[in-house]
């Protein structure tokens, strides 16, 4: 029927845009009827976490006012995907339901079965790309397999015809007369109340697709020409802040990537249309891998002893570890649901590495405090640290925390901003204050083992521990753990 609404399903691409399935429902000329179906029921172990659900609710109040200002709503439902899906389409009328295609093994199951149950109903679905640059399956070896090392992919990207420009925001979305009756999203609980503990991430950050492009313009205005100098300086504003507005699909990559290319062809541009390529190499790493965030890509892992160190861990979440550049940046992701990228690093190896702890522990952490929590890259990323992984860092490669702090945070800034214990320590003491004599600590007004906890463990003998569990478990080649 010409007059059958098509149903708009929202899910990580909340923007008006730029949105390829929005574009095409326009294209029809049917009302429009715009929907969000909050499903944790089949997401399971990758529902939002915490932070991410915070954000979750100002993005889509945010994209409840962009459909409102374009004289269309956004329907609302809570509860398992498909039900909702044939419930929507069976009380709008709908002819068709149009969505962006999903990375995630669950979200992909939820498709299968959306089609089917819909198709059984006489109602089409049809996916398009909203989240990537390129369909997942688009780049591949000149085998026609899928890439496991990121330059090469990086190099296919690069040579491949580059995404089409973004499109515009529509001014106006008609809607369909009958427009089912959605919840509240007030109703869905999803801000923390008791205790309320999202101030930082309020002070840090504006979700929705305007904060988005405003995150964007000042990162291109202000620092991508300086970007592949001061993109590992924690202290400085250099980075683009970017990744939440991609992970939420407030703002396309292919909207980043043009703008990026509009801005010049200098080397901060190029290294940061390499960094989009990172999340674009996570994302084709998950669609081919469908286990990752739960096993290693190296099956030689499996076999790694990790330590059961449940105080260790906690201290390490708490930001109470003793080294003050990963205190600094799990307080920085506890307090604005962000760390910077070096530092999440020199976290994720401190965990892995010194502490000898699963590095599937740590994603679930950064899973429930992260607003840019990407199942994608969050498996990939703990992974590459791990060495378990795609082109991953080598295990018997550990990151020194004290070293990398003075490199890259050489005058001690990033650490005094987020552990204020240490504000008064010089800057040659910072990054390690068990060194420094008993005159410099207490001029500083430090006493360690009351005001700021001694380092849990010894960095030499967490580094020489890991490298024997990396031994044990290659039956005696330490030098590459089945890792580059």
């Amino acid at each position: 029927m010409p007059s059958a609404p098509v149903l708009l399903w929202f899910r990580q691409d909340l923007r008006l845009a730029d949105h390829a399935a929005l574009n095409a429902a326009l294209a029809t000329g049917r009302p429009v009827l715009a929907a969000y179906v909050l499903d944790t029921e089949s997401a399971g172990r990758w529902a939002p976490g915490g932070a991410s659900r915070w954000w979750l609710h100002h993005s889509l109040a945010a994209l409840r006012r962009g459909l409102e200002a374009a004289s269309a709503p956004l329907v609302l439902r809570r509860g398992e995907s498909v039900a909702a899906l044939c419930a929507l389409a069976g009380e709008s009328g709908a002819a068709e339901v149009y969505c962006g295609a999903a990375l995630e093994p669950w979200a992909r199951a939820v498709e299968e079965r959306a089609h089917a149950a819909l198709a059984a109903r006489g109602v089409g679905l049809r996916r398009f790309r909203t989240a990537t640059l390129f369909d997942p399956t688009a780049i591949r070896t000149r085998s026609g397999g899928a890439y496991g090392v990121y330059t090469p992919f990086a190099r296919a990207c690069f040579a491949a015809p580059p995404p089409p420009a973004p499109g515009r925001k529509p001014r106006r979305i008609p809607a369909p007369e009958n427009v089912p009756r959605g919840e509240q999203l007030e109703t869905w609980g999803l801000l923390p109340v008791a205790p309320d503990w999202a101030g930082g991430l309020r002070e840090a950050w504006q979700p929705g697709e305007a904060g988005a492009h405003a995150a964007l313009a000042r990162f291109l205005d202000d620092a991508v020409g300086q970007y592949h100098q001061q993109r590992d300086l924690p202290a400085r504003a250099a980075t683009s802040r970017l990744s939440p507005h991609l992970h939420f699909g407030e703002i396309s990559a292919a909207t980043v990537w043009h703008a990026a290319l509009a801005a010049g062809d200098g080397a901060g541009v190029r290294t940061f249309l390499q960094e989009l390529l990172w999340r674009e190499f996570s994302a084709h790493l998950l669609w081919h891998h469908p286990t990752l965030p739960e096993a290693p890509l190296r099956a030689g892992f499996a076999a790694m002893a990790w330590r059961d160190a449940p105080v260790e861990a906690g201290a390490w979440r708490r930001g109470r570890t003793g080294v003050p550049i990963v205190d600094a940046g799990m307080r920085q992701l506890w307090r604005t649901g962000w760390m910077h990228n070096r530092v999440r690093m020199i976290a994720a190896s401190f965990l892995v590495k010194h502490l000898l702890i699963d590095w599937r522990v740590g994603q679930d952490w950064f899973w429930d405090t992260l607003v840019d929590a990407d199942l994608a890259s969050n498996a990939a990323s703990w992974q590459w640290v791990a060495g378990s992984g795609a082109d991953a860092a080598p295990f018997f490669r550990v990151f020194n925390p004290v070293l990398q702090g003075r490199k890259f945070d050489p005058d001690g800034a990033y650490v005094r901003r987020f552990v204020p214990e240490l504000a008064r320590l010089p800057a040659e003491h910072v990054h390690a204050p068990w060194e420094a004599p008993e005159a410099v600590l207490s001029a500083a007004g430090l006493t360690l083992g009351r005001d700021y906890p001694r380092p849990i463990v010894d960095l030499a003998a967490g580094r020489a521990r890991a490298l024997a569990a990396l031994r044990a478990m290659t039956g005696g080649d330490d030098r590459t753990g089945g890792a580059r």
